[in-house]
Parts: C-alpha cells; sequence; structure tokens
C-alpha cells in the first residue's frame, strides 16, 4: 500500500492533567495568535484612528469598558459558550457549519431558503479568506512599528524589514509547520506572561483604573459623545478579530483546551494589558499615540519589539495555516476549482499546503503593506470583513439551533437580539471605514465569492448536461450482452462523478475502440458533509452484469481522495485492482461558451430549466471556463499514476 496521509486524531472530549496541559498549550499558539496581538493596535485606534476621541478620563474607562465587555460577550459567552456547541462530528469553522446547515436543510423543501442559506455561507467564507490576507500585513507592520518608539530614525526601515519578514514567512510555507509547530504555544505563553506583567506594573500605579470593568462606563461614553460615540465600536472590534478561530480550530484541539487557554491565560492577560494602557495614557495622555510599547521601560523596548514580532509571525501563520485548510474545505464541497494539496508531515494530520493559496496570500499582504503603509491606515481595512463573518455566523448557528436543537422561537429571537444586533453594531460601525480602506478586503471578498459561488453552478450545471447525455445502466449492460464486444485482459476504471447511468467517457471507448477490458469499475468519488468518514464506510462496491462494478468511494471536507488507496482497499475486496494492471479512463471536458444569438441562447435557457440545470450570465460561463482550464488536473490531485491513464476529450457547450 502506498505511503498515505495519516488519519486525522480523535481529540477526546475531557482531557485531563498532563494532557490538558499540553493541549491548552498548544491551543494558546495556534488559536489566540490574532486576538492575542490586539493589544499592538485596538487601543490606540480609539484615540489616534480614523474617528480619535480625546483621551480623557471618560473616554479611557469608556473605551476600556467597551473593549471588556466586547471580549466577553463575544468571545466567551457567543464563540466559547455557545457557537462551540454546533460541531460537525469535532469540527467547527464556516465550512463546517454549513454543512451542518445542508444536512438539516435537505428536509427543508424550499429550495431558495436552502439557496440563501448557502450564499450566505460562501460569501462568511470568502470574507475569513480576505480577512486572513490583512492578518498577517497588520500583526506584523504593528509589531514593527515599535522600532519607532525606539528611535525614530529607524522609521524608514519598518516597511522594508515587514516586507522581508512576510517574504520569508511565506517561504518557508513549503516546508510545513510540524517542526516549529510545538514552538508556537511556549512562544505565545511568553507573549501573554510579558503583556500581563508590563499592564500589571502600570495598573498598580493607577489601579483606580479597575473600575472601568463596569459597563456602566460603556454607557456613559456614548451619553457624553452621542452619536459620534458609535464610531468608536470600529476600534473596539479589533480587540475581537481572530474569535472565529476559536471555532474553526475546535477539531485540532477539542472544546476543553480552548477554552482553559481562554479562561486561564488569553483573556486575563488581554485584560491586564489594555488597562494598562488605560493606566498609563491617564497618567500621561501623549502617551495615547502608541501605549503599548510605551508600557515598556526604555531599556526593554527592543526586547518587546522582538518578542512581538514573533507573537505577529506566530499569530500569522495561524492564518496562513488556516487558509489552507479552508481552500481544502471549499475544493472538497464543490467550491472551489482543484489546486495542489501538499501534506506536509506524515505524523501529524493536517498539515497541509497549498501553493497557490499561499502565493496569493502572500501577494496580497505585501501589497496591502506597501499601499497603506502604517498600521493606522490598515486598520481602516481591518475589521470589516471579520464583522460581516462574525453575523452570517449568527445566522447560521440560529438555523442549526432550530432545526437540529429544536429550539423555540424565543429563544432564536434572544439569541439573534443580542449576539446578530452586537454583530450588525460591529459591522456599521466599521462600513464608515469603507471609503478609506475598507473597500479592499470587501473588494477580495466579493472575488473570491464570484469565484467560489461561480465554480458550483458552472460543475452543476456540466455534471447534469453531462448526465443528461448517458444511458440507463441496465439498458447499456443488455447492448454489450447482445453485441457481446471483444474483450481484453487487465482492469478499466472509469472516473465519473455519477453514481448511476453509464459515464459518457465509457460511451465514447466503447465507441472508438470497440473493445472492453475484462473487468470494468465505474468509480466515483463522493464527498460527504462530514469531516472524515470511518474507515469501514469508505467503499463500496455494487456488482453488476458482464463483468461490470459500480464502486462508490467517501471522503469527508477535511480529507483529501486519494484514488492508489481506493485500488488497495478495491483489493481487499476481492476485486482485481493491481496499479500495473489497471487503467484509468477520464473524460477531459472542453467547455464552449456558445455565441449563438439572444433566441437562441433563450431557447437553450428554456431547455436547461427544463433539465432543473441552474443557469450563468455570459461572463460567469466565460470565467468558469477560464478557471476549468487553469484547475488542476483529476489525474495529479487524486493521485492516479499518469503514465496508467487515458483521457478522451468532449465537447460541452454551455
Amino acid at each position: 500500500m502506498p505511503q498515505l496521509p495519516p488519519q486525522r486524531p480523535h481529540i477526546e472530549a475531557r482531557p485531563t492533567g498532563r494532557r490538558l496541559v499540553v493541549l491548552s498549550l498548544t491551543a494558546l499558539g495556534i488559536v489566540y495568535g490574532d486576538i492575542g496581538t490586539s493589544p499592538l493596535y485596538a487601543f490606540r485606534e480609539g484615540f489616534a484612528g480614523h474617528h480619535p476621541f480625546a483621551p480623557t478620563h471618560e473616554n479611557v474607562y469608556g473605551l476600556l469598558s467597551l473593549i471588556t465587555w466586547a471580549l466577553v460577550i463575544v468571545v466567551s459567552v457567543k464563540y466559547l459558550t455557545l457557537i462551540m456547541r454546533a460541531d460537525n462530528k469535532g469540527e467547527g469553522g464556516m465550512m463546517s457549519l454549513l454543512a451542518l446547515v445542508l444536512q438539516q436543510e435537505r428536509r427543508v423543501e424550499d429550495r431558495r431558503r436552502r439557496s440563501l442559506l448557502v450564499l450566505l455561507a460562501i460569501f462568511g467564507t470568502a470574507l475569513l479568506l480576505s480577512d486572513g490576507m490583512i492578518t498577517p500585513a497588520v500583526s506584523v507592520l504593528g509589531a514593527i512599528e515599535g522600532l519607532k518608539i525606539a528611535t525614530p530614525a529607524l522609521e524608514p526601515f519598518v516597511i522594508p524589514l515587514t516586507i522581508a519578514i512576510l517574504v520569508g514567512l511565506f517561504s518557508v510555507q513549503r516546508f510545513g509547520t510540524a517542526r516549529v509547530g510545538g514552538l508556537f504555544g511556549p512562544v505565545m505563553l511568553l507573549w501573554f506572561s510579558t503583556i500581563a506583567v508590563l499592564g500589571a506594573i502600570e495598573i498598580a500605579k493607577e489601579p483606580e483604573i479597575l473600575f472601568a470593568l463596569s459597563p456602566h462606563h460603556s454607557i456613559m461614553f456614548f451619553y457624553h459623545n452621542g452619536a459620534t460615540g458609535f464610531f468608536v465600536l470600529g476600534a473596539v472590534v479589533l480587540a475581537v478579530t481572530g474569535a472565529e478561530a476559536l471555532y474553526a480550530d475546535m477539531g485540532h484541539f477539542g472544546k476543553r483546551p480552548i477554552r482553559v487557554a481562554w479562561f486561564v491565560v488569553a483573556f486575563p492577560a488581554l485584560l491586564l494589558n489594555y488597562y494598562g494602557q488605560g493606566a498609563l495614557v491617564l497618567r500621561d495622555p501623549t502617551t495615547a499615540t502608541n501605549p503599548f510599547f510605551l508600557l515598556a521601560p526604555s531599556g526593554f523596548l527592543y526586547p518587546l519589539v522582538g518578542i512581538a514580532t514573533l507573537a505577529a509571525i506566530v499569530a500569522s501563520q495561524a492564518m496562513i495555516s488556516g487558509g489552507f485548510s479552508l481552500a481544502q474545505q471549499c475544493m472538497q464541497l464543490g467550491y472551489s476549482p482543484r489546486l495542489s494539496i501538499i501534506h506536509t508531515s506524515y505524523k501529524q494530520a493536517g498539515q497541509i499546503y497549498v501553493p497557490e493559496i499561499n502565493k496569493a496570500i502572500a501577494v496580497g499582504c505585501m501589497l496591502l503593506v506597501l499601499a497603506f503603509r502604517t498600521v493606522d491606515n490598515l486598520t481602516a481595512a481591518y475589521g470589516i470583513a471579520v464583522t460581516g463573518a462574525f453575523a452570517i455566523t449568527s445566522v447560521l448557528y440560529s438555523v442549526v439551533a432550530r432545526s437540529r436543537w429544536h429550539w423555540s422561537m424565543t429563544m432564536i429571537f434572544g439569541f439573534l437580539f443580542i449576539f446578530l444586533f452586537t454583530d450588525l453594531a460591529f459591522f456599521s460601525a466599521n462600513a464608515i471605514k469603507i471609503a478609506s480602506g475598507g473597500w479592499v478586503t470587501l473588494l477580495i471578498a466579493v472575488l473570491i465569492f464570484g469565484v467560489m459561488s461561480t465554480w458550483k453552478t458552472g460543475r452543476t450545471m456540466l455534471t447534469q448536461i453531462l448526465h443528461a447525455g448517458s444511458l440507463p445502466m441496465d439498458l447499456f449492460l443488455s447492448d454489450v450482452a447482445r453485441k457481446k464486444p471483444p474483450r481484453v485482459p487487465g482492469t478499466a476504471v472509469f472516473m465519473t462523478s455519477a453514481a448511476e447511468g453509464v459515464p459518457l467517457v465509457l460511451l465514447h471507448h466503447l465507441k472508438h475502440n470497440k473493445v472492453l477490458h475484462e473487468q470494468v469499475v465505474l468509480m466515483s468519488i463522493k464527498t460527504e458533509e462530514i469531516p472524515e468518514t470511518p474507515a469501514e464506510e469508505r467503499i463500496s462496491v455494487e456488482k453488476l452484469d458482464q463483468g461490470f462494478y459500480r464502486v462508490q468511494a467517501r471522503y469527508g471536507f477535511m480529507e483529501t481522495p486519494d484514488v492508489p488507496e481506493i485500488l488497495y482497499r478495491l483489493r481487499q475486496t476481492g476485486l482485481k485492482a493491481k496499479q500495473n494492471d489497471t487503467t484509468f479512463y477520464l473524460g477531459r471536458e472542453r467547455v464552449i461558451v456558445s455565441d449563438k444569438h439572444r433566441g437562441a441562447r433563450a431557447g437553450t435557457r428554456r431547455a436547461t430549466a427544463e433539465m432543473d440545470v441552474p443557469s450563468m450570465s455570459r461572463w460567469r460561463k466565460k470565467l468558469y471556463v477560464f478557471l476549468q482550464r487553469n484547475a488542476k488536473s483529476a489525474t495529479e490531485f487524486f493521485g492516479i499514476p499518469p503514465n496508467r491513464v487515458v483521457e478522451l476529450g468532449a465537447q460541452v457547450e454551455f
């Protein structure tokens, strides 16, 4: 059997003792990198951002109170307590939540509702991918900007150093993170310990700052600032960016370690640092321009910049790896063209590298740094994507809660009133940043959404058109029995996306070659709406007449299909499936956008409507053709030996 990537380990539900400590420390490094580096820029954004407030006593207390309760409501209650309940066989994240929704919505006859929920989930995924592009830029640049505080003469080197670090970060992705992943936890533990100590020292000088824990000061902030106080939510939301990672990484560590890491280390450290910054600004309002680095004694400033840079790299690595996983899920669920999936570790599951995604994020990050040049400018583009994802998660969760756990409408409305209202308030406050930079992340998200939705619709159109041209299996087999075409030794595997009917590639083969192999296998690979399928349910074999077999291989959306593995399992069932005696037949469809006049196109639309085939506008058809021609070949994606493949072309007109 060929060497295969490892099965994803199942995290125990309630780890204890040393195992809990190890998992919690690892989760601290992977899950809390983004939210952990927020003190670099979140608090100062309220006083030095695009809508600055005067660093008065009331405003400092109000901003601290708002940050505190945002962390409580969004992170502690919404994600750690509620959203994490929606686990799909232990996995979380937007695409996992979509799979849960699809499992429940299949019972609902309202197709328009299903389509709307799917589109929401796709757009939420696009927002997260867009957010993942800006996170490395803002985290690394925020850390390096500390050099300006240490020595203003170093300011010209901030951008080049940031670019150099990003180039190095993306260059090492192909080697995987298995070797250095063990350092993430200790690095983030050092980071959280450092920011907690720096904050505690300043709090000791101004202990009355702790009164800002009261939500009363949040209310008074809006009372003193009126309608303009709403703008501060654009800064507050920066303190909770990265909360979606708590849910997305649930399958790697389990719920308990993620919660322990938050309540024992991350949450207290963040509060201590934010309140330390607030105490410093109260004592010296001029420090509001960059209170984080000004917390440090002069002799500790350079080491703090180094620690912050390491933490920013860890935060960036977590987002990049998350982008790889999200891309894999999109491919498996049919919302992305086939891309290269490289497993970088045969000991640790989930360690993958997607070169195309790595290049896209790298180019995007560096262009953002060069275009915006400062963290203050970058934060204008930051936040709107993640707040949109927050709101979509709330909507999808309420659907799952209603259909899966049978929540009453009162509970659903209560959940939406509290959490969706909070999400939409954050989103609205960030919407005013669209003109000054927020349009960048929205544009990226819209482009990603366009690609994902076009690919899914195009694949559905192509599959249904090909299926309409196939023959019923019983009719084909009876024809084979009657005509008795010559049979040659060996096994022929015809890859097909349909689990019934005769594949078009088989019809073409018989028409042109007028011969069949002794054993013919019709193989289809199906992605289930669960993270992974049990080994005993992976392969199903149906014996047909005339030496034909129908094989269906089932994979979860967190797994990569592997044809050599399927052949190995087929041999265990008794089929002749030796690799050197097996020929794979693949169809290679060339899609052509019709140039017929409008009347003919209208006729085509009516015909496709009768077949229940979705339709697309002309520009989307052209986009699909471009994506299809640049997608990774099925031979490479499924791991089929290229010297055993025969491709038969077919021309399909949209």
